[in-house]
């Protein structure tokens, strides 16, 4: 009897599907019938099955004309051009109508049906859209499992999301009052074998109608193992049943989160008694999945855009302090707190040559001592970070729960310069859905008798203490180690070349930040065009009901603001890049064109717009049209809810500059808020009922700071005055 392990099992290749399909292979290349389920015999006339093989469907009109009278099958050469891409048709075949899909696997075409069922209940909110305005990851999840529940709606419906090892937890979810809550526990990583992560890669939607029915044999005259990877109905494993079985379920349905082309997590969905999705929803729920994603992508990129900004001015702040001192270990000691904080650490010890300085939660001199002799015999690495510390050395280095974690940085091995960040042990309880411990049984796999890990016969929550660890050090830990390195030896006045390599590093970083506005311009930007156009076409093409008609309108709106947002960030881009040519130019007529442009475009026409003394500039043309457009802009949105809307403008000539004044009686700026105005994609508490993206100040404040001018402003519960100051002419 062999023992096979979870990520040994060959679950593409089963040797049968479930009962709810039904399939056909033909070779690609002669068409010729190769193997098909034995059930196909139900949907088609079939006196002989053994007379199918090595024949084409053609040569079978009496049994297979409704295929062969198909558009998808009279245009099988270009939909079967491209592996594994799967192409969909409806046919009806003896008065019933079914899914017919096609796709081609290696030398193999799958000819794949399934009945089509109606879904009398199924009820999409058109809240879809708030997926790319939402600013709260778990709130994204949240509205997916709201979203998809009027499509699908199963008992219980969960967000599962991996673990760097391979394990997972459930982040979000949303049953039935009846159904246990798995919200919060952790699965390991053998609940999900690498294989099936695999699988999820490629096939992204899986659905397991009923557990408890009787699979379909596949016959293929060459007894060969039929992969099944990208078929709908492909049969589960035996394990992966008795798992559905033990938690009570009878159908699962999941879909994968794929997030920066990596398997994030997964839609996972069961229901109590046997439930079967039409492939339409199954789809439907796998765009909205993907929207999704999408938008928590986009979520994360716009916080780790914020959190670079902000250590790029930390950063900078280091630098100057360090030149202010007479020595490295000086620099170090006066910006102990902030070296500390950039790497979220609970204490910090500074090294050099015999010199030990302590701040923050530390182990005692003696114990640091022991660890700088361990780091320099156990570890090459410049940057050395460990959670388990305590864990893995606590016992042979006598430490306690302050150093539980731990980043080593060596800033020169030969004068014994290095930096230690230390974290507090953190008191870990991991709850499992069910004990982890793993366990064998036997099971039958194509006839033979092998030794498998026996699923979890419990789901209970299962609680486990893990000592000796610290909470995570996250990438952004990481990042600001690697930030006070870059300061450390570019103040430090170390080799030419190391300095060197570590700017172009640098640069190349900070480029490809700046390419961020440029790749959404490029990337997104047709295919919001075609998801533009086909949601026109269905507005104009189609009889629909009135809501149905706000729904697609919805879309097209929402399409359009994101495509703003785009044109924004890509001006801010600019701001920074684009040539610039100095040059005195008027001003009024521009302020004037803005000026009644903003009161059609915020629906304000009352609005008073008062333009007094507007002295020429020194300034680039297109900056200058971009800094006034999105000042008043701004000054007519945000005061025109007033009852008398109000917007004064004037120049006003100094001894070297000209300053603009541009007030408005609106809704003014927090107190508690203003050391964050010009920062990009910021907006305001009390600003969020307007529309708007928090990039227009950013466009303002970088274009001021390139054409050697400044802005600033003033505002109180009165309302807002921002004063923009140019060079004079």
């Amino acid at each position: 009897m062999n023992f096979v392990e979870c990520h040994e099992e060959p679950i593409h290749i089963p040797g049968y599907i479930q009962s709810f399909g039904y399939l056909i292979g033909i070779d690609a290349e002669s068409y010729l019938i190769t193997f098909f389920s034995e059930n196909i015999r139900d949907i088609f006339t079939i006196e002989n099955k053994e007379s199918l093989f090595d024949k084409k469907i053609t040569d079978l009109p009496e049994s297979f004309q409704s295929i062969i009278e198909s558009d998808i099958y009279k245009s099988l050469d270009t939909f079967t051009r491209r592996e594994n891409e799967t192409y969909f048709d409806k046919i009806f075949i003896k008065g019933t109508e079914y899914h017919f899909s096609v796709f081609r696997n290696g030398g193999q075409i799958f000819l794949e049906f399934e009945t089509v069922l109606e879904n009398p209940d199924k009820r999409i909110s058109n809240k879809y859209d708030n997926f790319y305005v939402i600013d709260n990851a778990q709130d994204i999840w949240d509205q997916l499992l709201s979203t998809l529940s009027k499509i699908v709606n199963y008992d219980r419906m969960m967000i599962y999301k991996f673990m760097t090892d391979g394990s997972g937890k459930v982040i979000a979810e949303k049953r039935d009052d009846n159904m246990q809550s798995y919200l919060g526990l952790h699965y390991p990583e053998t609940d999900i074998p690498k294989q099936a992560r695999a699988l999820y890669m490629k096939k992204r939607k899986r659905i397991f109608s009923n557990v408890y029915s009787e699979t379909v044999p596949i016959l293929s005259k060459t007894k060969q193992n039929i992969d099944l990877t990208f078929t709908a109905s492909r049969g589960m494993s035996p394990i992966h049943g008795q798992y559905i079985k033990n938690s009570g379920a009878s159908s699962s349905f999941s879909i994968s989160i794929i997030i920066d082309d990596k398997l994030w997590g997964l839609v996972t969905c069961q229901n109590s008694e046997s439930k079967h999705i039409d492939l339409e929803d199954r789809v439907q729920a796998g765009i909205f999945t993907a929207l999704a994603s999408n938008a928590y992508s986009s979520f994360k990129t716009k916080k780790e855009l914020e959190y670079r900004m902000d250590l790029n001015e930390k950063s900078a702040y280091l630098k100057t302090e360090f030149l202010k001192q007479n020595s490295l270990f000086d620099s170090l000691v006066q910006n102990r707190i902030e070296i500390k904080d950039l790497a979220e650490a609970d204490g910090l010890a500074i090294i050099s040559d015999e010199n030990i300085v302590r701040t923050g939660a530390t182990p005692p001199h003696a114990i640091i001592e022991k660890i700088v002799k361990w780091a320099y015999e156990n570890t090459n690495k410049s940057i050395y970070v460990n959670r388990s510390f305590l864990k893995e050395y606590g016992e042979n280095l006598g430490l306690d729960k302050d150093s539980a974690g731990i980043i080593i940085y060596f800033i020169d091995r030969t004068k014994n310069e290095m930096l230690i960040w230390f974290r507090k042990e953190f008191d870990e309880h991991i709850q499992w859905a069910g004990n982890p411990e793993k366990k064998t049984d036997v099971f039958f796999h194509n006839g033979e008798e092998k030794q498998m890990v026996s699923p979890r016969t419990s789901f209970e929550v299962f609680k486990e203490n893990i000592k000796g660890n610290s909470k995570r050090w996250s990438s952004r830990n990481t990042s600001g180690v690697q930030a006070i390195r870059d300061v450390i030896l570019e103040t430090s006045h170390k080799q030419y070349n190391t300095i060197k390599q570590l700017n172009d590093q640098l640069k190349k970083v900070n480029e490809e930040l700046d390419s961020f506005s440029y790749t959404i311009s490029h990337d997104l930007g047709t295919p919001l065009t075609v998801m533009k156009l086909n949601a026109q076409m269905l507005l104009a093409n189609f009889d629909k009901s009135e809501k149905e008609k706000n729904k697609l309108k919805s879309i097209i709106e929402e399409i359009d603001n994101m495509a703003e947002m785009m044109h924004d960030v890509l001006q801010l881009s600019r701001a920074k890049h684009s040539e610039i040519e100095l040059e005195s130019l008027p001003t009024v007529h521009t302020i004037r064109k803005i000026s009644e442009n903003a009161k059609m475009t915020f629906e304000s026409p009352k609005s008073e717009i008062i333009i007094k003394n507007c002295p020429e500039v020194l300034a680039d043309k297109t900056m200058l049209h971009q800094v006034f457009l999105n000042v008043i802009n701004n000054a007519v949105k945000y005061s025109s809810d007033q009852d008398h809307p109000r917007v004064e403008i004037e120049g006003i000539e100094n001894d070297e500059t000209i300053v603009y004044r541009i007030s408005d009686n609106g809704i003014g700026i927090p107190e508690e808020e203003k050391h964050k105005m010009f920062k990009i994609f910021n907006r305001m508490d009390n600003a969020k009922k307007f529309k708007g993206n928090g990039i227009g100040l950013s466009i303002v404040h970088r274009i001021m700071k390139r054409i050697g001018g400044n802005v600033d402003y003033e505002s109180n519960k009165d309302g807002t005055s921002f004063l923009l100051t140019f060079k004079k002419p």
